[in-house]
């Protein structure tokens, strides 16, 4: 009996028991479906994670430096900052305003109590150089600059989403708003640099440090970022400022520099390990899958004991009969992997775009894997009853009923 044969046995017994061999195929489709599900939104989660880091900008480094009595380090870590310029090619405060701030424009008000994280106002107290820091990329009017900062110039830079809430996509460039009742005039607008708004960049509004004083009672000071020129520059300029950092304020406070592709790297091991359990988790499925094609190929073994008998009275070999019980089982298991992928395709896309808000499809080697490892279970389920078929003595085979 050729291949060809096999195949249409095979269809043939199939088609025959539809309805069972739909309960069969379910343990398959079930299993593959959630595999491909949990191991592809494992994956546009770590994209999400991925995303949000490049969000904060290539080769940054975070600064955090405190002294207990509140003495001001500023212009000493600036001081040292351009010293390293081999390394390092801009550094600002990033001092975030929090409390109950309000932000007004004509009758749009917006405050970070009252407001959706939509539109919610991010203020941030920088320098000259925050947007080199922090990778903004201008697109109407200008950036801070050093007078503004020496001059305490009442004046701002906004980011895109800022732009929109207040200003409904008119330019805000030379308009006037207030935070807190204090008047501050737009003189610049970053394009925007995270269509997701997971960080929050494209929500901020950036005052010179140097207006702390209007928010004293509400800004943390001692916070920067620093830019580097690459990533062994970034390496290099970490172990650099620790080092100064630890002498700046010795056990008068502390001090330390960071980058985020360090949290980024932990957290992308976390995925992986996450990915790793969740599939794991999902192919106990496909083991109970496993087992169903297994006993229901015992079965159809027991009902075709006739037909297995014939056949070898009339000279089949074994490896025919062991060849057409593994075609059957593997068509089972196909058939399965092709319904379950095609589950797990439209599952993904519902919930990713239900949970990450973007829709992620499975990749060609988890497509490609699911069907080669659904078609492997009907070979591995399928041998034991094939081989069992296979050992059959005709006689007693044709003796059965």
């Amino acid at each position: 009996m050729n291949l060809k044969q096999a195949f249409k046995i095979a269809a043939k017994s199939i088609a025959a028991k539809k309805g069972r061999s739909a309960l069969t195929m379910l343990g398959i489709i079930i299993g593959l479906a959630a595999v491909i599900i949990l191991v592809s939104f494992a994956q546009g989660q770590n994209k999400w994670i991925e995303d949000y880091y490049a969000s904060l900008g290539d080769n940054t480094i975070n600064i955090s430096a405190w002294t207990y009595n509140g003495k001001d380090v500023t212009e000493k870590l600036y001081s040292y900052c351009q010293k390293m310029d081999e390394y390092i090619v801009g550094v600002t405060p990033n001092n975030q305003v929090y409390g109950n701030t309000t932000v007004k424009y004509g009758a749009k008000t917006l405050g970070r109590n009252n407001t959706d994280w939509e539109s919610r106002p991010n203020i941030i107290m920088g320098n000259q150089q925050f947007g080199v820091c922090q990778n903004y990329t201008l697109e109407k009017g200008r950036d801070l600059a050093y007078l503004d900062i020496e001059n305490l110039n009442q004046v701002c830079v906004i980011g895109s989403k800022m732009a929109d809430s207040l200003f409904n996509y008119s330019n805000p460039v030379g308009e006037t708003i207030t935070i807190n009742g204090i008047p501050i005039k737009v003189v610049g607008v970053y394009a925007e640099t995270d269509p997701n708004n997971m960080s929050g960049k494209d929500r901020v509004i950036l005052l010179p440090y140097t207006l702390q004083r209007y928010f004293a009672d509400n800004v943390d000071t001692g916070n920067f970022v620093a830019k580097a020129k690459d990533a062994r520059s970034t390496t290099m300029a970490i172990t650099l400022l620790n080092g100064y950092l630890k002498g700046l304020v010795g056990d008068n406070g502390y001090g330390y520099a960071e980058t985020p592709n360090q949290w980024q790297e932990s957290s992308n091991e976390q995925n992986r390990m996450q990915q790793m359990f969740l599939g794991g988790i999902a192919a106990i499925s496909l083991l109970v899958g496993g087992i169903g094609i297994m006993n229901i190929m015992l079965v159809t073994v027991t009902e075709r004991t006739r037909e297995i008998g014939i056949r070898k009275a009339i000279g089949a070999e074994r490896k025919s009969i062991i060849a057409q019980f593994l075609i059957e089982a593997c068509l089972i298991c196909g058939l399965g992997g092709i319904i379950g992928i095609a589950i797990g395709y439209l599952g993904t896309a519902i919930v990713c775009q239900l949970v990450l808000k973007f829709i992620v499809w499975p990749s060609v080697s988890v497509t490609v894997g699911s069907f080669a490892f659904s078609v492997a279970m009907g070979v591995i389920f399928g041998l034991y009853p094939a081989i069992k078929a296979s050992g059959l003595q005709p006689v007693e085979a044709l003796r059965a009923e």
